[in-house]
């Protein structure tokens, strides 16, 4: 998979740039501020049509502009395709060769990537909240229709938590609906549950791989979904069901008095271990670090297995905290078979002799040339 053009109008500091690729390492230079992490950050959002940096849509559009426009040329190994994404106050419409999408997650899956970014190391140490975002990301780029459950999950969890401040605020309320509501989101949530636990046992196996090669042997890292749920029950959605309605109605009370769900895939979290210590307490930075990358990289390999061919990589200012020969063994490690693109403040510390199929691009003030 290649992006072999990219177009975009009123993004950000860029008020319109176009610029096409047919090399498997284009390196992004320029001073702080100028637009290098905007320009991947495009990339990413023309893939996942939105941001790994903000919640907030309006933020992607140029100031005193009206909307955003990103179009994007992707070949693939059946074929090319066109890809367009219009965001503005109204929302965002999506085109696949020139025919707009109903749903997004139709969009979705059509361009893979892959960032790797120094606050990567929150998906480690960050909060919960951190790593679900990660998964969910990451599983609805290679099965679109997981971001159709989370979404109707998300909807029915937010009338259910309306519903709870009710039952509470009107002391002598019926809860009839509320068995309605816990049959709704347990239908949803088990199917969240059950995407996400496939797609860590795949992570873990290459990860597993990955991080043993980085630490020569010494360390051995290990992911764990953490839920509410009997991991075993997992694999028969009937029994997965019944449990999480048990646990529904064992926490009732506290619920309404609280007003929120405390139960399901929106509380849940992932745990990493290197050598049976838990990462997120006992890890040392170096450590954290790490674990950051081998799960960036097994993620390369997993989208691989996928979809049947590798993703792009962003790599954004990633490179400052590697010595010069980490750096050129990273991007020698990619470079003929993972269309990559690479922010840098300087070229200098990069062996450019080492690189095949190499392009430099300089960012200034939003222009590239």
């Amino acid at each position: 998979m290649q992006l072999k053009k990219l177009s975009l109008q009123h993004y950000r500091n860029y008020d319109e740039v176009f610029f096409e690729t047919g090399h498997m390492v284009n390196i992004i230079v320029g001073p702080n501020a100028q637009g290098k992490t905007n320009l991947l950050e495009s990339i990413f959002v023309l893939a996942l049509t939105k941001s790994h940096r903000t919640h907030q849509d309006k933020e992607l559009i140029q100031w005193n502009a009206s909307h955003t426009l990103l179009h994007g040329e992707v070949e693939k190994k059946y074929g090319t395709c066109q890809l367009d994404l219009t965001i503005s106050q109204q929302g965002k419409k999506a085109k696949i060769n020139g025919l707009e999408q109903k749903k997004l997650s139709n969009f979705v899956g059509s361009l893979n990537v892959v960032m790797f970014a120094p606050e990567d190391l929150e998906i480690v140490k960050g909060s919960p909240s951190v790593r679900r975002r990660f998964l969910d990301m990451e599983i609805g780029q290679v099965h679109p229709a997981y971001l159709y459950d989370l979404s109707q999950y998300q909807k029915i969890l937010t009338q259910r938590n309306n519903y709870l401040k009710q039952l509470f605020s009107a002391k002598d309320a019926k809860d009839g609906m509320l068995e309605v509501w816990n049959e709704q989101l347990a239908n949803f949530g088990i199917k969240i549950i059950k995407k996400r636990q496939s797609f860590i046992k795949k992570l873990q196996s290459w990860a597993e791989k990955i991080h043993l090669g980085i630490t020569g042997g010494g360390e051995q890292v290990r992911i764990a979904y953490a839920t509410a749920f009997d991991s075993a029950a997992v694999e028969d959605e009937t029994v997965l069901f019944d449990q999480f309605m048990i646990k529904l109605s064992q926490v009732k009370e506290q619920e309404v008095r609280r007003g929120v769900t405390l139960v399901g895939p929106h509380r849940d979290d992932l745990l990493f271990y290197i050598n049976d210590k838990e990462v997120q307490t006992f890890g040392s930075q170096g450590q954290q670090r790490t674990t950051a990358l081998s799960l960036k990289l097994a993620e390369i390999e997993l989208i691989r297995e996928e979809v049947g061919e590798y993703p792009i990589l962003l790599l954004d200012d990633v490179l400052s905290e590697l010595d010069r020969s980490r750096q050129t063994q990273l991007i020698e490690t990619f470079q003929n078979k993972v269309q990559t693109f690479i922010t840098t403040t300087g070229i200098e510390s990069v062996d450019l002799a080492k690189l095949e199929n190499a392009s430099v691009i300089h960012v200034r003030n939003g222009s590239l040339t």
